[in-house]
């Protein structure tokens, strides 16, 4: 047993709105820079649909994740060496600006130029890659108002899989919101696939990441994801992901998009598991078992031969005590109502989804009945076509059995609670029937439905020791992997919305959320970007001067807390 740390997150889908919130902050603090316009390292999908980019789960067509042989051993769907050496100058597989969106802004400057005349002047789309005008056919946001509907039903993946009669009753049933960050799996394709080496998973925590000095822009990590979640920069030549926002999980924050999530939906934290079991688990023959062989690499930390193994392995001993405290790993593999995303593609994702639940009280409370009564509750879950067929197709492989007991446990917790809520003489039945004592059914409401922010987000800050290893890397540039000219945060040393003199193309109007960098590279950045700010230093305008350092004492009472 080799036992290695994983920061993995849950997503709890009962209580996301749609609101797009974490979409526009990560947007804001890591992809809103010129080559990277049509990039949402975070995008909320509406389900059913086609998603972003347009039928991404269609493996038949990209060829993502991995694919077991006749003689059990795992091989990359796209391919292996030869094939990838083949393709590397023209890879059949990778998908097109219209299949994400091709981004534009608006040509405000009509509006404020156009003189009076007997028309309303119309800012027309300008594509922000041609600057020529275009018209708005799609986006990563277009399945929003359209799902469920005939417009996008049919090209829906997951319901492709599905029969005819699922096909012909889906605008009877429900839609969803689902939000979508890098899986940061544990037995990564895209790492796999990449011929340069750029792409790699961190000892430390398992966050996969790119090196942007190594990347040499093949895109076979495009190709080898199966969920569409590494970009390529087309003004930079290099791909670019989701970094979970690492430089914030070394200080101990958050990253943005739980941060700001409108709906509290998002839980954070470290679990532990067994590196030496992870390729057994993703070869399993049948698909419908690949949820638990997930579920047994995941070790419990407080087992006393787990803790040992980790400390023999390096595991940071406050580390060990975070994961005994992590949210995730109790909504995993306490109470087992989290689901990972396609575990069919073999990567042994690692971001998780609690299904919602509360479409089946809608239905049971549309036909007059009481919707968080246990009995009408269960046998509405038993005869629901949809929403169980079609949560398989996502989280489980297909297989309906464990995506029933998930929501047998929800609808469980529901009459309980309001059992308690009311006064009510609790029936000991409620949680017996899925498995459950009173206590535990309330421990999990306790986390699902109130938890505070330091039970949501447990996440150890860096450890002591290696502090100073990772300053260093910070200071030689490498700190953030997408960090540099251009990068997220410091704007780099070209004007926001302005192109290399080599890649210019005609000028369009970049919104952006960023101030414009300093003239001179040289000069010193006019803000702090605080998403890479460790706390190790200060910084002029920062902080008042601490004693002893020129200008303390001259604030307006003349000494400074």
């Amino acid at each position: 047993m080799k036992v290695m740390a994983q920061m993995a997150m849950v997503m709890n889908l009962d209580k996301c709105i749609g609101c797009h919130t974490c979409s526009v902050t990560c947007k804001q603090a890591w992809t809103n820079r010129t080559g990277v316009e049509y990039v949402w390292f975070n995008n909320v999908e509406t389900r059913p649909g086609q998603g972003y980019p347009r039928t991404y789960e269609d493996q038949d067509r990209w060829g993502g994740g991995w694919t077991r042989n006749k003689r059990g051993r795992l091989r990359l769907r796209s391919g292996g060496r030869f094939t990838t050496l083949s393709h590397l100058f023209a890879n059949p597989r990778l998908p097109e600006v219209s299949d994400y969106y091709e981004p534009w802004t608006y040509d405000y400057d009509v509006l404020l130029s156009a003189p009076q005349g007997e028309h309303t002047p119309v800012a027309r789309p300008k594509s922000l890659l041609t600057g020529e005008d275009t018209k708005i056919t799609w986006s990563a946001n277009w399945d929003d108002d359209l799902g469920g509907s005939a417009a996008t039903m049919q090209k829906d993946p997951v319901l492709a899989q599905m029969s005819d009669r699922v096909k012909a009753e889906l605008e009877q049933a429900f839609m969803f919101y689902l939000p979508r960050i890098c899986e940061h799996c544990l037995n990564p394709s895209c790492v796999a696939s990449c011929p340069s080496g750029a792409m790699y998973k961190r000892a430390e925590d398992g966050i996969v990441l790119v090196d942007q000095d190594a990347c040499r822009g093949w895109r076979m990590c495009v190709s080898g994801c199966p969920y569409k979640k590494v970009y390529f920069n087309h003004v930079t030549g290099k791909a670019e992901k989701c970094t979970l926002c690492y430089p914030r999980l070394e200080v101990g924050l958050p990253t943005v998009c739980s941060e700001t999530c409108v709906g509290r939906l998002r839980y954070l934290g470290l679990v532990l598991y067994d590196a030496d079991r992870v390729l057994q688990a993703a070869s399993v023959e049948d698909p419908h078992e690949l949820l638990a062989a997930q579920r047994s690499v995941l070790l419990d930390p407080s087992d006393p031969e787990v803790m040992a193994a980790a400390e023999r392995d390096g595991v940071p001993h406050d580390w060990v005590l975070a994961a005994q405290r992590s949210p995730v790993w109790a909504l995993i593999s306490r109470f087992e109502v989290a689901l990972p995303l396609h575990p069919e593609y073999r990567t042994l994702p690692m971001v998780w989804y609690v299904p919602p639940l509360s479409p089946v009280v809608d239905v049971v409370s549309g036909s007059g009945n009481d919707g968080e009564d246990a009995r009408t509750l269960f046998a509405a879950i038993d005869r629901l076509r949809i929403p169980v067929e079609y949560l398989a197709g996502l989280f489980t492989a297909g297989d309906t059995r464990p995506v029933t007991a998930v929501l047998r446990r929800l609808a469980a917790m529901r009459a309980h609670m309001r059992n308690v809520n009311l006064g009510v003489e609790q029936d000991p039945r409620i949680a017996a029937t899925v498995g459950m004592t009173g206590d535990e059914v309330e421990a999990m409401y306790r986390l699902l439905a109130i938890a505070k922010y330091e039970d949501r987000y447990v996440v150890p800050p860096a450890h002591a020791e290696s502090a100073r290893a990772l300053d260093e890397i910070a200071e030689g540039g490498l700190g953030c992997s997408l960090d540099g000219a251009g990068g997220p945060g410091m704007g780099g040393p070209r004007a926001r919305g302005e192109r290399p003199a080599a890649l210019a193309r005609p000028a369009v109007g970049v919104e952006s959320f960023h101030p414009a960098a300093p003239a001179s590279a040289s000069d010193r950045p006019t803000r702090v970007n605080l998403l890479n700010w460790g706390g190790d230093k200060g910084d002029a305008g920062l902080f008042p001067p601490a004693k002893g350092q020129p200008g303390y004492g001259d604030g307006p009472t003349g000494a400074h807390a």
